[in-house]
């Protein structure tokens, strides 16, 4: 049982304060694009309109003096039928679409942020190599939050334990200069792959020479935590085992090295290969999901997780702060369950005549979808909040305590 009373007081007298505060976001319907939107629909109505009524006058006279064959018509009348019920069923997606400004800055400090678990998901190193794979929770660990906030999960579903978890202690190492070198700079692009393969940098004064010598330095590291990642994969097993027992371990550095951990703020960096049986069904990603989810209940328990794929790199280091505008706004928490952010493609044909960047969906359908009610959860690259995923209810007690302090000292 809760007590009522002076706590439920405090909670109101908060959100209230939350309330007449500065709001972390801003919605905005796209009015010009609505009306466009709209203006098509309905005059391609009454263009499908005119069609149905035709061909529907044409089938009744003919089925009267029967003097054509009445089978192909009438396939072709209920294909055209079922596509007009399709395209008008997509039209929902172009009736109001609208775009948000979030204001990252209006955040809480630092120290009052919450903190994030983030669950990558990787099963075979010979379909996913394991430079990409690292890569990922490299570019996971250099999100621009508190590194104290930060706790990055990674699942190896496919029990090559030696592998991965040798990998990922190589990650840790150079992590340990790759971090420090993307804060002092501001680099944007944090997935290592990405920023040395660029053809121009993402930082400003590219011809500082401090600056010139730590990017050759960095990029040397990067060559040689290749190189160790590749004798791995040389000198492991990397069979697939559909029967292997747990394994946990928090990452930790213990060589002697120039840069010790103490000097460097890091992530907390947990391997998790699940037990898997061939006799229990394991439910594939949804079952290492559901694993992460227990393990960093242990750990970290953080009310935010970020999931990501093992081939889907943080792009934005950015992302968590502007997810955080929107579960840490108080007019859209208490209903919001997840942020979902678009994915990007490199290595796209010039042409894209297949349109494999799914510009359609990412630029028409899901600004529409957020008109309505929400995206559709893609299935990477969304911040969920965690009690969304134990079905419980969203009650004014569950705010974020950190960003309650902070408003009420503000005010």
């Amino acid at each position: 049982p809760t007590k009522k009373g002076r706590g439920g007081t405090k909670n109101r007298e908060l959100r209230a304060a939350m309330e007449n505060s500065l709001p972390l976001h801003l919605c905005h319907v796209q009015k010009s694009s609505a009306i466009i939107n709209r203006s098509h629909t309905v005059l391609h109505s009454i263009a499908l309109t005119g069609l149905i009524y035709y061909r529907a006058s044409f089938l009744l006279q003919s089925i009267k003096t029967r003097d054509i064959p009445i089978l192909p018509w009438l396939l072709v009348f209920a294909s055209e039928l079922m596509l007009s019920f399709i395209w008008l069923l997509n039209q929902a997606y172009r009736w109001r679409p609208v775009s948000r400004t979030i204001f990252p800055e209006r955040l809480p400090e630092d120290k009052e942020l919450p903190a994030i678990d983030v669950f990558i998901c990787t099963v075979d190193p010979n379909k996913e190599p394991t430079v990409e794979v690292m890569n990922t929770v490299i570019s996971a660990m250099s999100l621009d939050y508190p590194p104290d906030k930060l706790y990055v999960y990674l699942s190896d579903d496919g029990g090559c334990s030696s592998v991965t978890l040798n990998a990922m202690r190589e990650a840790w190492r150079f992590a340990k200069w790759w971090l420090p070198f993307c804060r002092t700079y501001g680099i944007k692009t944090r997935c290592p792959e990405a920023y040395f393969s660029a053809a121009e940098d993402d930082y400003g004064d590219t011809q500082s020479r401090d600056f010139i010598a730590e990017k050759e330095k960095v990029k040397e590291k990067y060559k040689v935590f290749v190189e160790c990642l590749m004798r791995i994969r040389q000198n492991e097993s990397m069979v697939i085992s559909p029967d292997h027992s747990p394994v946990v371990e928090v990452i930790k550095d213990k060589s002697n090295g120039a840069v010790s951990a103490d000097q460097v703020e890091m992530p907390l960096l947990v391997y998790v290969s699940r037990e898997k049986r061939p006799s229990h069904p394991h439910h594939f990603k949804a079952g290492a999901l559901n694993v992460l989810l227990r393990v960093s209940g242990l750990i970290s328990n953080s009310p935010y997780i970020l999931v990501l794929d093992c081939d889907m790199y943080c792009n934005d280091p950015t992302s968590a702060r502007q997810a955080m505008c929107f579960h840490l706004d108080p007019k859209i928490s208490p209903s919001l369950a997840f942020v979902q952010f678009p994915q990007k493609f490199h290595n796209i044909s010039n042409n894209d005549i297949y349109d494999s960047q799914l510009r359609s969906v990412f630029t028409i359908k899901w600004p529409g979808f957020d008109g309505l009610q929400g995206p559709a959860l893609s299935g990477t690259g969304f911040y969920m909040k965690r009690v969304a995923l134990y079905g419980s209810s969203m009650e004014e007690g569950m705010l974020v305590q950190g960003y309650l302090r902070s408003v009420k000292r503000n005010n």
